[in-house]
């Protein structure tokens, strides 16, 4: 699997999982099968309550762990993280992001600050964001001059955001896509079918490796061993111009399946 170089010098994992909507209880086991199966990046938040699963899952293994402050903690981050990194067991975690920007509360810029303190305090090795819009990204940098080393998204074929990616591109900022798979609507879409019985693969592999190929990071969710292996597999598949094409066509004006950044 390979990596991608952040603009802090550090080394993400493209291909990592996603553990949102995996219980506590069952999230250890889950992430001991994503490790056997070959990730090296978890990503979780302090919203899905299973980060005490997620450390157990972890312990002892050489892996990137991200989390995530929620939108009710932007007044104290060091508290939040501090209150994850117990739940983690970890001393630090690879990456921290702003879960939203919940503009509406207009506190996401003293919130970046907070953070900034935290990776100059050690706690957070990276500091990055998600779910900011390009507005948002350039408060931060505008009263900080410190540029996010990572924005996740919601990304898929059916909704690329292909004008804040170019945006974040040219500014230096990694993007890490969530929902990747669209909820799994777009694994029944006719045109990745056909693109997934050429190469011999799932739709689910063809729609990671179209995420990987398009120079993103991409985190997909899976709950068994057999999708994690599947999913890790998908690095290796090899899509052509012709295939990245066709998934071009797919982008839709009314494709986003979560929240709106500006209202949520």
């Amino acid at each position: 699997m390979t990596d991608i170089t952040l603009n802090d010098g550090r080394t993400l994992p493209a291909l990592g999982m996603g553990t949102f909507k995996i219980p506590d209880g069952h999230a250890a086991a889950v992430v001991r099968d994503g490790l056997d199966a070959g990730f090296r990046l978890v990503d979780t938040a302090a919203l899905y309550h299973n980060e005490r699963g997620v450390g157990e899952g972890v312990r002892g293994a050489d892996v990137w762990v991200t989390t995530k402050l929620w939108n009710d903690r932007h007044d104290d981050p060091e508290a939040a993280l501090h209150e994850s990194l117990a739940l983690l067991g970890m001393d630090a975690v690879d990456l921290y992001l702003i879960h939203w920007p919940s503009p509406a509360q207009a506190r996401f810029v003293p919130a970046w600050k907070a953070l900034i303190a935290l990776r100059e305090a050690g706690k957070a090795k990276s500091i990055g964001v998600s779910n900011f819009l390009a507005r948002h990204l350039e408060r931060v940098i505008d009263h900080t001059g410190v540029i996010p080393a990572v924005n996740q998204i919601e990304c898929h074929p059916y909704f690329q955001q292909v004008e804040l990616r170019s945006w974040m591109e040219e500014s230096g900022i990694v993007c890490q896509s969530w929902s990747p798979l669209g909820q799994g609507e777009v694994l029944t879409d006719p045109v990745i079918a056909g693109i997934a019985r050429k190469h011999g693969r799932s739709p689910a592999q063809v729609v990671i490796a179209w995420h990987l190929a398009s120079g993103l990071s991409v985190i997909p969710k899976a709950g068994s061993a057999e999708h994690l292996r599947e999913n890790a597999a998908a690095a290796d598949v090899v899509l052509d111009g012709d295939d990245m094409a066709k998934i071009a066509a797919l982008d839709r004006d009314d494709g986003r399946i979560g929240p709106d950044p500006m209202t949520f």
